[in-house]
């Protein structure tokens, strides 16, 4: 059953739903089957004169039956209006005469019709000691210790009792289901966390073990490198060699900035340190002469100022603009192509076009590769925090389009 739930004031009041499944409604509804019949057999079997009292007793006892219908809304509000229904056949009992006086003896235990089901339910939905409370006003008016009888005692246990003691077994389980529910939700947040530390730590420790291992053999062959550029035989050698110097250089920087980013877990963004230096972006403009020289056209549009982000990000902005030419040169020889970057205060954004191929295909050199150039691509930005989005375009060519954080931290040395 959904209801629209009432506005208190400015407040929105939120109710529980009566029952969310039909197993639910049948089991919440199952009272009112067993309670209307009684009710209709009782009037039926009733042999007290008509009056007053009759038409009183029905009205009241129609309200009280529809009342269990929303007796889990308003489960105190029912309990009292259970007892001040009591109240008043009491007082009608000992003080009206006539048509007014109540058809049942000083030794029934006249109760409403619905009150063991309001009492069970005011010990389960109501609080832990105002549900007891109320059930205890309704047993002393019911049990009349100023008058009372072995028929009133049986009477009471069996009708009020009995009731309020399933209530309070039922509530006693469902906060226990519930405390173990919180428990092993906790517990299992717990693990999440503790799995996440691991899976921090061991990132940590893969990272310290590349940067001995690969720092080590990268630094022995550039000081190999550095050595024969010194002592070569021929200008050829030496400048081959200072090339792979050079190359092993710049292999140690990066390696430095990703073995930076594997150690900052924290994957928070720390404000960029006020520096003299500028930040040492790669500059676009060799790519694009490399592409040019062998006729592939490509239009170099920067925006922004490249000082604002991080090594770590224009080195990865330039592997994306490097490979994204790398495929055209492979996939589109001659295509036109343009490239568009924008640097901003928090984010750095790429954009490579190209339109369909000018030239044809060298089917040998397009066959070249692992085929895992963009996965990986996207790999490496998404390791600075960014995202990376690759596919075809609409009237024909492709189109790379990469975000990237204006600043990523990077450890201190290598």
């Amino acid at each position: 059953m959904r209801v629209r739930p009432p506005r208190v004031g400015s407040v929105l009041v939120v109710r529980d739903p009566l029952w969310r499944t039909w197993r639910e409604a049948v089991l919440y509804l199952l009272p009112i089957a067993f309670v209307v019949p009684a009710w209709v057999l009782a009037v039926i079997w009733d042999d007290a004169p008509a009056g007053p009292i009759r038409y009183v007793d029905g009205l009241l006892t129609l309200l009280m039956v529809a009342g269990l219908v929303v007796r889990k809304w308003y489960p105190v509000v029912l309990m009292a209006v259970t007892i001040g229904t009591t109240v008043l056949y009491l007082l009608l009992s000992y003080f009206a005469t006539g048509m007014w006086q109540p058809h049942f003896s000083a030794t029934d235990p006249w109760i409403p019709i619905t009150a063991p089901i309001y009492a069970y339910t005011v010990v389960v939905y109501a609080g832990a000691l105002l549900g007891p409370a109320l059930v205890s006003v309704l047993l002393v008016l019911v049990l009349r210790p100023w008058h009372t009888s072995v028929e009133l005692v049986l009477g009471t246990v069996l009708l009020l009792v009995l009731p309020a003691l399933i209530g309070l077994y039922v509530r006693a389980h469902r906060r226990m289901v519930q405390a173990l529910t919180d428990r092993a939700e906790r517990a299992e947040r717990e693990q999440h966390l503790l799995a996440e530390q691991a899976r921090a730590d061991e990132r940590v420790r893969l990272a310290e073990e590349m940067h001995d291992v690969v720092t080590h053999r990268v630094s022995l062959m550039v000081l190999h490198a550095g050595a024969l550029a010194m002592t070569g035989p021929d200008d050829h050698t030496r400048t081959a060699a200072e090339g792979l110097r050079s190359a092993g250089c710049e292999a140690l920087n990066e390696l430095r900035e990703l073995v930076g980013v594997l150690r900052n877990d924290s994957g928070e963004r720390q404000p960029r340190e006020a520096s003299d230096e500028p930040a040492e972006v790669p500059d676009l403009t060799t790519l694009v002469a490399e592409s040019e020289s062998v006729g592939v056209p490509v239009e170099l549009v920067q925006e922004g100022n490249p000082a604002l982000t991080s090594t770590a990000v224009g080195r990865t902005a330039y592997r994306v603009v490097q490979e994204s030419l790398t495929n055209i040169r492979k996939h589109a020889p001659g295509a036109p192509t343009r490239v568009h970057v924008r640097y901003g205060g928090d984010r750095v954004r790429l954009t490579i076009r190209n339109s369909s191929a000018t030239g044809t295909v060298d089917s040998g050199l397009s066959s070249t590769g692992s085929g895992a150039g963009l996965a990986g691509l996207r790999q490496r930005v998404e390791l600075v925090g960014g995202t990376l989005h690759a596919g075809p375009r609409p009237g024909g060519g492709f189109e790379v389009d990469a975000v990237l954080p204006a600043y990523v931290p990077a450890s201190g040395g290598a």
